[in-house]
């Protein structure tokens, strides 16, 4: 009865339910993190308790996905891996939520400040812009709500039918997810620190975190196009190293005993600004799922959701301190044919979620 109820959901309910329902005891973290590699149950006590035939019913669903690969952590341990979770691939918009951590660690050295808006940073583009798109601040760009829709680079087909028309709306007044407002974060992060998004990923994450696998500058691209002064950050990571985002975010911003980025801004990172169809908030260029079936409701800024076309998503529940990481590898010529989309990846989450410890 529950997985037919579960079908008939939106994507936020399916996914609030896989977190909220299957198991609905929440687990406090402990302070376990990964050091040059990450932790497995046969190195650690922690955690214990996962059902190995609940996780094989998930592998086989992923199977029926062609998934490339998914990860499972649990309180900082790696307690199940299905595929291959150590190849870097193009995180597609997932790309946008790392970039969040990264604009809180400036905005907490103070090298950047949210309410500046376009026209005092120099921000403009091919053709110029409107004196009332120049008002847009880095905190409307942060939330996909600039009013600035102007060509962007990286736009999928379907992004470009649905932009609305420049002037429609005044900045901060109207959510649109707009790949305009993410590449200008970009070029405005460079602008305000120095430093490049990939100079400061190598810098900021990959060396605090020990990432295994990322490999500078190899797996990092910019994407340029004739559209827009302003290009896509593109980044290639694996499963296992974005993973470790994921726990610093579910960590409250702290790494063993440091802190990287602020737990003030994390949490003002994950609240919702914007009412998106299906039930779903927007934060600062995280998803933020925030209602469910009406019977069910979330505890504040539990949930953080990173989505990028064709199937990669790194689902983060930081009250029970899981983090679940799926990828699809977009290199391949026909990688659309085996492309996941976010209902698919939200009955993956339930069965993740079913082999989970009860405590």
């Amino acid at each position: 009865m529950q997985m037919m109820k579960f079908f008939a959901m939106s994507l936020s309910a399916k996914i609030l339910f896989a977190v909220c329902v299957i198991t609905s005891t929440p687990v406090q973290a402990e302070a376990v993190f990964p050091g040059a590699s990450w932790r497995t149950p046969a190195d650690s006590a922690q955690p214990d308790g996962w059902s190995v035939e609940k996780l094989k019913f998930a592998d086989e669903f992923a199977d029926s996905l062609r998934s490339d690969a998914y990860l499972v952590i649990h309180r900082g341990v790696l307690v199940h891996a299905y595929g291959d979770i150590r190849k870097p691939m193009n995180l597609a918009s997932v790309r946008k939520s790392v970039l969040s951590v990264l604009y809180g660690i400036q905005v907490d050295r103070g090298a950047i400040n949210l309410n500046e808006n376009l026209a005092a940073l120099g921000i403009t583009d091919k053709g110029g812009l409107s004196e009332t798109e120049q008002t847009a601040t880095v905190r409307q760009l942060l939330q996909a709500r600039s009013g600035v829709y102007h060509e962007a680079a990286y736009e999928t087909e379907n992004a470009k039918r649905r932009r609305p028309e420049r002037g429609s709306h005044a900045p901060g007044t109207f959510w649109y997810y707009n790949n305009w407002d993410f590449n200008a974060l970009g070029t405005i992060f460079q602008s305000r620190t120095g430093k490049t998004v990939f100079e400061a990923l190598k810098t900021d994450l990959a060396e605090p975190l020990q990432f295994e696998d990322f490999r500078f500058p190899q797996d990092t691209k910019f994407e340029f196009e004739r559209s827009s002064d302003h290009p896509a950050y593109l980044m290639y990571l694996s499963a296992r190293d974005l993973a470790r985002i994921g726990l610093l975010v579910s960590r409250d911003g702290q790494w063993g005993g440091r802190q990287i980025v602020s737990s003030a801004w994390l949490r003002e990172s994950i609240t919702s600004y914007s009412a998106v169809s299906g039930g779903n908030g927007y934060g600062y260029l995280w998803w933020v799922p925030y209602t469910a079936y009406p019977s069910w409701r979330l505890s504040a800024l539990q949930l953080a959701v990173a989505d990028g076309t064709g199937g990669q998503f790194m689902l983060i529940d930081r009250t029970r301190d899981i983090v679940v990481v799926h990828r699809v590898d977009n290199s391949k010529i026909w990688y659309k044919r085996n492309a996941v989309d976010a209902g698919q990846f939200a009955v993956l989450a339930a069965r993740i979620i079913a082999a989970a410890p009860e405590k």
